[in-house]
């Protein structure tokens, strides 16, 4: 299933984001949380890809399984920077050989370890290399930025760069997590004023270990509210009230985001599956009646 045909038709979307294993236990630990995920009927579930190519073979790996275990519909996600066409196009191919149709087109982060040349500077070169070799067989899923992009001089600059990659061919956009709703109405707006109109998924990230998600929202400029910081930093050695709090702010968050209308959630799980279940438990009833009938 193509994503944006799902999204075209106006239905609201539930996914989840996991991470390619690194070992057995990994593995198994991956496999118990989608079995308990899989009860709300994702539409589509994503697997992230390590910078530079880095988990490369354990993500194909990761999507193809969970593809024949599940009879799920997979989006891996797809970096650019640092690696070479004929890589990024042998990938693709192997992908189209075990039926994947949508790709998570990004820029990605230079590896660390390895800094090193690549095809692309940016997402749109990626894109346009996806439209140029493969046309419409790919549905192309883009990231966006509802603070704006760390390196980008403005929200008004960075909102001009996700329209180009609409326009080379991105059908739908997953936002960075955010914790802040205005900031989500404010970039709404300014999208309006841009002309730009297509689905937006809502990247949820409940905060479950405050340490590790402040470590997260520094690298990528997402800001956490003064007063939950504050209720937070109190409490950051004792694991079980920082979900209490974490997993209660992002219930009450996304409440307000679907009386606000937006076209679905995709959860950043981490592999675990607790907080996105209690969420979901929330406010089922709302969600479920925006949604119709999976057949995955």
């Amino acid at each position: 299933m193509k994503i944006c045909e799902y999204l075209k038709e106006g239905n609201f979307s539930l996914s989840y984001e996991f991470f390619p294993p690194k070992d057995e236990k990994g593995k198994k630990q991956l496999f118990e949380t989608i079995e308990e995920l899989l009860v709300y009927k994702p539409t589509f579930v994503s697997v992230t890809y390590g910078a530079g190519g880095s988990t490369r073979d354990r993500t194909f790996n990761t999507v193809k399984e969970i593809k024949e275990k599940y009879n799920l519909t997979v989006m891996p996600h797809l970096t650019c920077v640092a690696q070479q066409k004929e890589d990024i196009l042998a990938l693709l191919d192997k992908y189209r050989q075990i039926g994947i149709e949508n790709i998570l087109a990004l820029r990605g982060d230079q590896p660390k370890d390895n800094p090193q040349q690549g095809f692309c500077k940016y997402a749109i070169d990626l894109i346009r290399l996806i439209k140029d070799n493969y046309k419409d067989q790919f549905c192309i899923g883009v990231a966006c930025y509802p603070e704006g992009h760390q390196e980008a001089p403005s929200l008004e600059e960075d909102i001009k760069h996700l329209k180009e990659k609409i326009e080379a061919g991105g059908k739908f956009a997953i936002t960075q997590m955010f914790f802040r709703n205005e900031d989500f109405f404010r970039f709404k707006e300014l999208l309006q004023k841009e002309g730009v109109d297509i689905p937006i998924l809502i990247g949820v990230m409940p905060i479950t270990n405050f340490k590790q998600i402040k470590k997260f929202a520094d690298l990528c400029g997402a800001t956490i509210p003064l007063d939950l910081a504050k209720k937070l930093s109190e409490v950051q050695d004792k694991p079980e009230e920082v979900f209490k709090i974490g997993v209660e702010y992002a219930i009450k968050q996304c409440e307000e985001l679907l009386d606000y209308g937006v076209d679905g959630f995709h959860f950043y799980t981490l592999n675990k599956p607790q907080a996105t279940k209690e969420i979901i438990e929330a406010l089922k009833d709302k969600i479920f009646s925006l949604r119709r009938e999976e057949k995955n």
